[in-house]
């Protein structure tokens, strides 16, 4: 039998949502929650350990550019999705 591969996933931003959202992505058995970003590394530091993720990015940029995320899930407001998912 094949092990099958984790898909990596981050998310941008440290909003309430992600209270809701991240125990349904801590429980898959497909996904790893591996990194979480905020405008502030400060916030992002707490979120990640709150929700005992491994990264904390402290730019949106910075999450986008780990060449090890695999899916991005974006809960940032609507009017910033496009500029965040191009």
């Amino acid at each position: 039998m094949t092990v099958q591969k984790k898909t990596k996933l981050g998310i941008l931003g440290v909003a309430k949502i992600n209270n809701r959202v991240i125990p349904s992505f801590a429980r898959t058995q497909f996904t790893e929650l591996s990194a979480i970003a905020s405008r502030s590394q400060e916030k992002a530091n707490a979120a990640a350990k709150e929700a005992n993720i491994p990264k904390a990015y402290g730019s949106y940029e910075a999450l986008i550019k780990d060449p090890e995320i695999d899916i991005i899930y974006n809960p940032l407001p609507n009017h910033l999705h496009a500029e965040w998912t191009k």
